[in-house]
C-alpha cells in the first residue's frame, strides 16, 4: 500500500495536462465566436448595428498590433472572427492558442465598447493546406455570412409582422431563403441593397506601403517598406477573381 502511495504522489500535476502537447501545424485558421452577447446587446439596433462591428474591428486590429500574434489577415462577420495565420506562438500549443487569442477579444471588445457586463470569445483552430484552402475555407464563412443576413432580417422582419420571439423563430425554419427575400421585399427590405459589409463580412489585413525618408549616412534620400492595418468594409466575394486575386495579394506579402 505504501509504495502505490510512493507511486501516486510521483505523478506530477502537469502530467495531467491531457492536452498541453497537443499542437497544430500552420497554417492554420483560430475562428473565435461570440457565446451570449444577446444580453449585453440588447441595447444595440437590430439586427445589425454598425457599433458592434466597429468595436471588433477595432479589437481585431489591437491583436495585430498589440498581442504577440502575427495574423496574416482576419475575416469577421456578425460576432464571427476568422484569424488566419502562417506563423503561431506557444510552439503551435493548441490550447494556448484558443485561449489566449479569445481572451484577448474579449477583454479588447468590452474596452472598446465599454460594456459592463463580462463577454466571451470560445475559439477553435482550423488546419489549412496551403492557398487553395485557404480561399475555400474563406468563401465558407463568407457563404455562411450570407445566410446569417438572410436570417437575421428574416428573423425581426417577422417579428415586425407581430409575430414574438419564439414565434418568428418557428416560422423561419420553415421557410425557404427565396421566401424570406419575398417576405422582407413585402416589407420594404431589398436584401441585395443592404451594406455590403452586412452581406459579405469584413476582411483586415496588413497592407503593404513605401515610405520614404533620409539617410544622413549616406546623404540621400531612400525608400522603405511598411506595413499598416486596414479594414475592407466591402469586400469581393472569395470565390470570384478579383477575390482570388486579393488573397494572393495578401497572402504573397
Amino acid at each position: 500500500m505504501k509504495s502505490q502511495n510512493q507511486a501516486r504522489h510521483k505523478y506530477k500535476a502537469q502530467d495531467r495536462e491531457i492536452y498541453a502537447n497537443m499542437k497544430a501545424i500552420t497554417p492554420l485558421f483560430v475562428r473565435a465566436d461570440g457565446r451570449n452577447f444577446k444580453r449585453v446587446l440588447s441595447t444595440f439596433g437590430k439586427p445589425y448595428d454598425a457599433r458592434l462591428a466597429k468595436g471588433i474591428v477595432k479589437a481585431v486590429e489591437l491583436l495585430f498590433l498589440n498581442s504577440g500574434f502575427n495574423p496574416k489577415l482576419a475575416y469577421i462577420f456578425s460576432d464571427e472572427i476568422n484569424l488566419y495565420f502562417d506563423d503561431v506562438p506557444f510552439k503551435g500549443r493548441i490550447e494556448k492558442l484558443d485561449s489566449v487569442l479569445a481572451s484577448f477579444l474579449a477583454s479588447a471588445l468590452t474596452i472598446i465598447l465599454d460594456f459592463k457586463d463580462a463577454i466571451a470569445f470560445d475559439a477553435r483552430v482550423i488546419p489549412v493546406c496551403g492557398e487553395a484552402d485557404v480561399l475555400e475555407y474563406l468563401a465558407q464563412r463568407q457563404a455562411e455570412a450570407w445566410r446569417n443576413h438572410i436570417n437575421a432580417y428574416g428573423y425581426y422582419g417577422l417579428q415586425d409582422t407581430g409575430l414574438s420571439e419564439k414565434e418568428a423563430e418557428k416560422r423561419l425554419k420553415g421557410m425557404k431563403a427565396a421566401e424570406v427575400h419575398e417576405m422582407l421585399f413585402r416589407l420594404g427590405i431589398n436584401l441585395n441593397e443592404t451594406p455590403k459589409w452586412q452581406r459579405r463580412g469584413i476582411l483586415i489585413a496588413r497592407q503593404r506601403h513605401e515610405k520614404e525618408g533620409y539617410d544622413p549616412k549616406l546623404a540621400e534620400k531612400v525608400t522603405a517598406t511598411r506595413y499598416k492595418v486596414v479594414s475592407l468594409w466591402d469586400p469581393p466575394l472569395f470565390g470570384s477573381e478579383e477575390g482570388r486575386n486579393l488573397i494572393h495579394q495578401l497572402l504573397d506579402r
